[in-house]
């Protein structure tokens, strides 16, 4: 058989991912702060983006403004239909506003009550000011923050008052930028002395000098030494707390009877002493910590209907609101003398129309998962926990007709507000325990709460063994297995039967 060229003409199928198709699967599992700062990029790099502004519910802006959304009617109503929804309450509270604002505008007077509004040439270019002020009204937004001293600041001022020497300051002002997060020290004195060039002996010095600075424990470079810097504070560092120190291993394990032969004293001395380490703090630069915690803004909101069942409805102030602007396109384009411009402005159009019925599309796709799974999940919102059924995200994906791993992608950092908290939307999904033939089984959530519920309820010295729970929680109708139970009670972070027997036992 010869062999030669030849041509052939095969069909074939493969799946082509665009770079909108990308985008557009990144933007279903974005969070609302990810939303956020994609969509300002979006602002800056495309001219005939921009946000809109004024009332979300529509309303007609400036005469002659000719921006408009990039999705067709069709979808602009369904927008409005989605994210705009407002209820019989809302209505009341907007037209109460409407009548405050119209008694205030016929009842109040900016005149002066002795001229009869007049003023005088004097104080006609004056700005107007309350409370007896002399400013200009105009009140800046930086100067009413509050600040809080550093700890890097903190320690600099220790430093410039009880250091005096030039090459020591410079050598502890390298020790406190070595410094992490919790006021430990980060390198080694032999990397500063190789730096600076200097005598190790004389950096260790000065870090002896710095370990006396407050908070009490700074510059530590272990977990040991940072307790015995407190405890040399408090004039509490004795030799059987050193050999405590040196062997917190064993604290740890609640091993007092071989801490008691290490440390040379008895075993209630030795529950004094570790008493006394309880009341430190491991992480002295703690109290500076300055980071504020952002709050979570859900994505969904969720209220009770008067008549039964549930409204769910998408949360404005996350949702980015985008307009095209076609009066400047059509403006630029009636002037554009070049192929590569025409081509540009083009492509900014594109986008722009893209990026919007993206947006739409991916708040439809969350209102949409989000109010199947309150659908499946109503047991738990009439009675807690305990009615949490197991769900997956293949009987979401069924029961909307979406791919799982559109539904992974829509409740991946999103948030829902409930009558019973706020929840991310993967809370809801967890897998089956004990299932059998003909029963679904628990909620892996209800028997992590069951487990822990029991702990807590044992009385006394009675300390219940994973056997005992796994027993128990077997008479409830739940099949699990002993192994099972220690996996979840690690998960809680409940300590062993031992150690809590132990506890119990120490009284600490």
């Amino acid at each position: 058989m010869a062999l030669g060229p030849r041509l052939d003409l095969r069909q074939t199928q493969s799946l082509v991912m665009t770079p909108q198709l990308q985008q557009a699967i990144k933007l279903l599992q974005y969070s609302s702060l990810e939303l956020s700062a994609f969509v300002d990029s979006q602002l800056e790099q495309n001219p005939l983006l921009e946000r809109q502004e004024g009332n979300p519910d529509g309303s007609p802006g400036e005469p002659g403004d000719d921006t408009q959304p990039a999705a067709d009617a069709a979808s602009d109503g369904e927008l409005r239909s989605v994210d705009e929804a407002v209820s019989g309450d809302d209505a009341l509270s907007v037209g109460e506003a409407a009548l405050d604002v119209e008694y205030y505008d016929n009842v109040y007077d900016a005149g002066d009550p002795i001229d009869g509004g007049a003023r005088s040439g004097l104080d006609a270019g004056m700005p107007t000011s309350r409370g007896g002020s002399f400013d200009d009204g105009e009140a800046n937004l930086e100067e009413m923050l509050s600040s809080r001293t550093t700890l890097k600041e903190h320690l600099m001022t220790q430093l410039s008052i009880d250091i005096d020497d030039p090459a020591d300051r410079i050598i502890g002002l390298h020790l406190i930028d070595m410094l992490d997060e919790a006021g430990y020290l980060a390198g080694s004195c032999q990397a500063i002395a190789e730096l600076l060039g200097c005598p190790v002996e004389r950096v260790e010095a000065t870090l002896a000098r710095v370990q006396r600075f407050d908070p009490p424990g700074v510059f530590a470079r272990s977990l040991a030494e940072c307790l015995a810097l407190q405890l040399a504070d408090r004039g509490l560092l004795t030799a059987p707390m050193r050999s405590v120190l040196q062997h917190l291993d064993l604290v740890a394990r609640r091993d007092w009877v071989s801490l008691a032969k290490f440390a040379g004293v008895g075993t209630p001395a030795i529950m004094k002493l570790v008493a006394t380490i309880r009341t430190l703090n491991p992480k002295p630069a703690s109290s500076f910590d300055d980071s504020i915690a952002q709050p979570v803004i859900p994505d969904v909101l969720m209220r009770a209907q008067p008549g039964g069942g549930w409204i769910v409805e998408l949360n404005s102030e996350t949702l980015p609101r985008l307009l095209v602007n076609n009066q400047y396109y059509a403006q630029v384009s009636r002037s554009i003398r070049h192929r590569d411009e025409r081509q540009y402005i083009n492509e900014c159009l594109q986008s722009a129309n893209w990026l919007v019925r993206s947006l739409h599309q991916r708040a439809t796709t969350i209102l949409k998962v989000a109010s199947e799974i309150i659908h499946q999940q109503q047991g738990f919102f009439t009675n807690g926990v305990q009615a949490l059924r197991p769900l997956i995200l293949r009987d979401i994906a069924e029961a909307i007709g979406m791919h799982e791993s559109t539904v992974s992608r829509v409740t991946a950092n999103k948030f829902v507000a409930t009558p019973r908290g706020i929840y991310e939307l993967k809370y809801f999904f967890t897998h089956a325990v004990g299932a059998t033939a003909g029963c679904d089984g628990h909620s892996a959530e209800w028997v992590r709460h069951r487990i822990k519920a029991l702990i807590d309820g044992e009385a006394g010295n009675g300390v219940l063994s994973d056997d005992t729970i796994a027993e128990a929680l077997q008479a409830e109708g739940i099949d699990i297995a002993r192994r099972t139970v220690a996996k979840y009670r690690e998960a809680l972070g409940i300590p062993s039967s031992v150690q809590r027997r132990r506890e119990k036992g120490d009284g600490c």
